[in-house]
């Protein structure tokens, strides 16, 4: 790999930074934002993998499994979801 280019992996979280940061509305944004923003520096390849997936899925979705009001996919279940429904991460004004 040359040196002047970017690590592959930095790409990827480039990218998923962005995407989550970008969902559409606030609420997803603060969500899934806050999610990448609190625990990407952990994540691993298949972490990584996970969380591109959910950027697939519809907003309104990743919503309902965070706050516990529609139960996820079973693709999903499993120790991120579980940080995703802790909602600890994200920060409100007040």
């Amino acid at each position: 790999m040359n040196d002047n280019q970017p690590d592959p992996i930095e790409l990827r979280l480039r990218r998923a930074r962005y995407r989550a940061e970008h969902r559409g509305t606030k609420e997803a944004d603060l969500v899934v934002g806050g999610f990448f923003a609190r625990h990407h520096a952990d994540w691993d390849d298949a972490a990584l993998s996970w969380f591109e997936a959910l950027l697939q899925e519809q907003d309104v979705d990743i919503l309902a499994w965070a706050f516990g009001t529609v139960a996820p996919p079973a693709r999903y279940e499993g120790e991120l979801m579980h940080a995703l429904k802790k909602l600890d991460y994200v920060d409100v004004l007040k």
